[in-house]
């Protein structure tokens, strides 16, 4: 990060400046080793940052941002909340960089769309992004401070659970140009309706001038017609013809997809190697990202073939014949629907769907499960394996119609041994689920051989 003066921060943080003392770092966590650090004693669910000032003065904290009294040697800015004070800090910093900053948020796909967006701008610029999925209040001013004097241009996403929460982000970050991927089911239970959902996304406009542009899902019924104000909206789609950026002929083998897209006149293939046609408008996302940050068609398509998907997010492997599809990064409604669509569509002689929990789904639960269980019939499994309570409904949907081999577990070796003991060579099997159900544990410890039996 760029260093920063003590007085600055606490102007900035509005607290009193108690040192004249040059800042290089700005950490959060006592145990980073920092070098004329600022650490910010953050109060979390499990743990507060106050508790550990000493720890993070033995690991290199000059000073300390607090809201609370606190016995230490090291100057301290006393504030009202430290957890805001962070954010306003991020914000501050932001403005110090005349770059561009792509914002990015959406029900399903968003850390995806936001490494190839990543893919895209760094085809012309030396580009930052979001690392793994930092996107909160915490998240995201952590990655603001990573920018310096060589970063040219930045990618941040957004996350939420609750409304209110992507406003104060959308603040500090200042976006220059706005990514809505789409919105579906993701945090229903707090937010009631996909209405809810479409009002909280949109939050992301908050911090953006009336000049900024906001790139669309034009195929999202919610987001084609999102209210925008005076925002230029940049649609991308399959299916709506006035979309300003456009795929079709699209074809899918077992380790890549390729499309055609049409934009302003011009057209280009793109094979990208990744699987399900979300990932087509996860793509196109980028694409228009690129274009309006000056990247032209072309040269996103050629930094498209040369993406990599995150860990445990549609990551493919081949053992013994065996096609593994990895997605189990993350669950909802509408990624298990994408990731079926990926599964129906990669070659096997046997599709097999592997879904545990969707979990913090509230009242919305058994139907969300149930209607998997369905959309894996109606996608071609031949076979259902699911893990965890709630995905009994899963199973019991799939049964209801018409997929005959629908196992259900509880127990991780059990699910283990009973896949090990029904998969055989020419099988394409995608594991599915939430974060705290852990399902790649199936896959670490499933023997990988070639058989013919299956389970009774």
């Amino acid at each position: 990060m760029k260093n920063l003066s003590l007085k600055e921060i606490a102007k900035a943080v509005g607290g009193i400046e108690p040192a004249d003392i040059i800042i290089s770092e700005i950490f959060t966590d006592s145990r980073k080793k920092a070098v004329n650090g600022l650490f910010f004693a953050i109060k979390g669910d499990r743990f507060d940052g106050h508790d550990f000032i000493n720890e993070a003065g033995k690991n290199g904290a000059a000073a300390v941002v607090c809201h609370k009294e606190i016995k230490t040697n090291l100057p301290v800015i006393m504030v009202a909340d430290t957890k805001k004070a962070y954010l306003q800090l991020g914000g501050y910093y932001r403005g110090l960089f005349d770059i561009p900053f792509v914002a990015l948020t959406g029900s399903a796909g968003k850390t995806t769309t936001k490494d190839m967006v990543h893919a895209v701008l760094s085809a012309k610029y030396r580009t930052l992004k979001t690392e793994g999925n930092l996107n909160n209040e915490i998240g995201v001013p952590a990655t603001l401070f990573r920018v310096d004097e060589k970063t040219e241009a930045a990618v941040i996403e957004m996350g939420m659970n609750h409304a209110g929460e992507i406003s104060p982000l959308s603040k500090a970050v200042k976006p220059d140009a706005a990514v809505i991927t789409n919105i579906g089911a993701a945090h229903i239970e707090n937010l009631k309706s996909r209405e809810g959902i479409l009002k909280a996304k949109l939050e992301i406009l908050d911090g953006m001038d009336n000049s900024s542009p906001v790139i669309l899902n034009g195929d999202d019924k919610y987001l084609k017609n999102a209210p925008v104000g005076r925002r230029k909206a940049v649609f991308y789609a399959l299916e709506n013809n006035k979309a300003d950026i456009k795929a079709s002929a699209i074809t899918q083998s077992d380790s890549e997809i390729r499309f055609s897209v049409e934009t302003d006149g011009e057209k280009k293939e793109v094979a990208l190697p990744a699987v399900g046609v979300h990932n087509v408008y996860n793509a196109l996302a980028a694409i228009a990202a690129g274009k309006l940050l000056g990247v032209g068609l072309k040269d996103a398509a050629e930094a498209l073939k040369n993406y990599a998907p995150p860990a445990m997010r549609q990551n493919i492997e081949k053992i013994n014949g065996i096609t593994i599809i990895n997605d189990c990064y993350n669950s909802n409604p509408d990624s298990v629907k994408a990731a079926l669509n990926a599964l129906s569509a990669i070659p096997g002689n046997r599709k097999i769907a592997v879904l545990g929990d969707m979990l913090e789904l509230g009242e919305y639960s058994a139907e969300a499960h149930e209607q998997s269980g369905a959309y894996a019939a109606e996608t071609g499994a031949k076979a259902i394996f699911t893990f965890g309570k709630c995905s009994e409904k899963t199973a019991e949907a799939a049964k209801n119609h018409g997929i005959t081999d629908v196992f259900d577990f509880i127990d991780i070796d059990e699910i283990t041994a009973a896949l090990t003991g029904y998969i055989k060579e020419g099988d394409a099997v995608l594991f599915k689920a939430s974060r705290g159900m852990k399902i790649e544990r199936v896959i670490d410890n499933l023997q990988f051989r070639p058989r013919n039996s299956q389970l009774m």
